[in-house]
């Protein structure tokens, strides 16, 4: 990964927070979820934000928030960007993207189980597109399960099915 698009990225989220009116510096972190993937995790530090900000930047349990932060960053900054040179930004809050990657990783993981014994296949519904993109990537170690996404936004579905 190129270390002056993290930078930036960092600097990026900083300002973001800054103009928001949220006292948060950012780090970076290497991805442990999925090391597999070229992404470049922000997280928030919330040492300085109460818990009223942190629920505003989260939006409650669904990260709505935070996933139209994450979106924002992703889209900016990968602006005049060959798809080589693109960085896929993870904004993390006070372990919500991990926690949330767990889960979606246990949704697969059952998904394909179910698959598996009943041959009929699968549909997850309310995933955002980044999620629908991890559910893909955890899915791909399956060789004899494979997923799709169909339909349109809002109502886009993640489809696990047996080969």
């Amino acid at each position: 990964m190129n270390e002056s698009q993290i930078q930036r990225g960092k600097e990026w989220l900083e300002e973001f927070l800054h103009k928001a009116g949220l006292p948060a510096t950012v780090t970076r972190q290497e991805n442990q979820a999925e090391p597999e993937m070229e992404s470049c995790w922000l997280t928030i530090d919330s040492q300085n934000l109460t818990a009223q900000q942190m629920e505003i930047l989260t939006t409650g349990r669904e990260g709505v928030a935070l996933d139209a932060i994450q979106y924002l960053a992703n889209t900016i900054l990968n602006l005049g960007c060959t798809r080589n040179e693109q960085i896929a930004y993870t904004i993390e809050l006070n372990g919500y993207r991990a926690r949330r990657q767990a889960e979606l990783l246990q949704l697969a993981s059952d998904a394909a189980t179910q698959v598996r014994r009943t041959g009929v296949p699968f549909e997850m519904k309310d995933l955002s597109a980044a999620e629908r993109r991890q559910v893909h990537t955890f899915l791909k170690s399956y060789e004899d399960i494979a997923s799709e996404s169909r339909g349109r936004e809002p109502d886009r579905r993640l489809i696990v099915r047996r080969l």
